[in-house]
C-alpha cells in the first residue's frame, strides 16, 4: 500500500499514527516532494469510484489562491488531472492506495474497513 501525505498536515500525522498502531505496512510518500503523475491520478480516480473533485485539497491555500472553486466546474477532466499532477499541495491528503482500494482523506472507520494488515 502507498501512503501519500504531507508530513506537516495534522490529519496526515493522525492517519500515519493509526496505520502504525494497527501494524499496517505501507510505502511512505511525501505528496509535496513526490507528486502523483497524471497516469497515477487517472488510475486511482478510476479505482476509487469518487468524483474527481474529491481529489482536490479544497481547504488548501493554493486551491483558494487559484480560485479553483469557481474554475473547476468549467474545466475538462484532462485539465483537472494536469492541474492535480502539477502540484502535490492541490491533492487531497492523506491518501491510501492499495490493490483494490483508494482512500482519500482520513476517516478512521473507512480506513479500518478497507486497509488490510
Amino acid at each position: 500500500m502507498i501512503f501519500l501525505c504531507y508530513p506537516k498536515c495534522t490529519t496526515c500525522q493522525k492517519a500515519q499514527k493509526w496505520l502504525d498502531a494497527n501494524n499496517v505496512s505501507y510505502e511512505f510518500r511525501d505528496i509535496k516532494e513526490d507528486n502523483p503523475s497524471i497516469d497515477e491520478l487517472k488510475e486511482w480516480h478510476a479505482k476509487s469510484g469518487l468524483p474527481l473533485k474529491k481529489f482536490f485539497n479544497t481547504s488548501g491555500l493554493l486551491y483558494k489562491d487559484l480560485q479553483l472553486k469557481d474554475k473547476l466546474p468549467t474545466m475538462s477532466e484532462e485539465e483537472q488531472f494536469k492541474l492535480l499532477a502539477s502540484n502535490g499541495m492541490l491533492v487531497k491528503r492523506p491518501m491510501a492506495v492499495g490493490k483494490d482500494f483508494v482512500l482519500v482523506g482520513f476517516k478512521e472507520a473507512e480506513w479500518a474497513e478497507k486497509v488490510s494488515k
